[in-house]
């Protein structure tokens, strides 16, 4: 006899509290059309690792990958709840931009702010862009901008960062909080 059938059989003290009904359920994620997608929780730098259930393009679970080292297949709280990050109707979509001099904020679209930060790290950048020190040597840089990241991002993402901040931008002072 299966464990299954003999947990269905015998509940605590109560033969077969079941109904029928209840008998010919499954859970949602063994479905025909479900897809599983191994992934990361986007949360902390643990790298805890998730199965995300889809059916097209919609999320209908994430739960934690039971064959994970790191996780077990438990997740924190926030890392349970990683689909209202993804499909939250209270998502923000927009950014919120206040112009110079203005009094009021103003929705815009995210394209919008990411072209906007890009043109004003470029310009600030040209504008304050060092080729060589008070005593002649060669340094490349700005000492303009600063870049200070979270620690939602993993040991790959901030190398990354870090070498397109100071060898592809010229930024020195870029640091994490995880070291502050």
């Amino acid at each position: 006899m299966s464990l299954l059938h003999r947990v269905r059989r015998h509940v605590g003290h109560m033969p077969q509290p079941h109904t029928k009904a209840t008998l010919s359920l499954s859970p949602r994620i063994t479905q025909p059309g479900v897809k599983s997608t191994i992934s990361v929780c986007p949360y902390c730098a643990v790298g805890c690792s998730q199965v995300v259930y889809s059916i097209g393009n919609e999320i209908i679970d994430i739960e934690g990958n039971p064959d994970s080292p790191i996780n077990g297949g438990t997740l924190c709280p926030k890392g349970a709840a990683t689909r209202g990050l993804v499909q939250s109707p209270l998502r923000v979509t927009t950014v919120k931009y206040r112009p110079p001099h203005g009094t009021a904020w103003e929705d815009r679209p995210l394209d919008w702010a990411m072209d906007r930060i890009a043109d004003l790290v470029a310009s600030t950048r040209d504008r304050t862009w060092t080729h060589r020190d008070a005593e002649g040597r060669l340094v490349n840089r700005t000492l303009a901008i600063g870049h200070l990241g979270g620690a939602t991002l993993d040991n790959e993402e901030n190398y990354l960062i870090k070498k397109l901040f100071t060898a592809g931008l010229g930024i020195v002072a870029v640091e994490n909080q995880a070291r502050i």
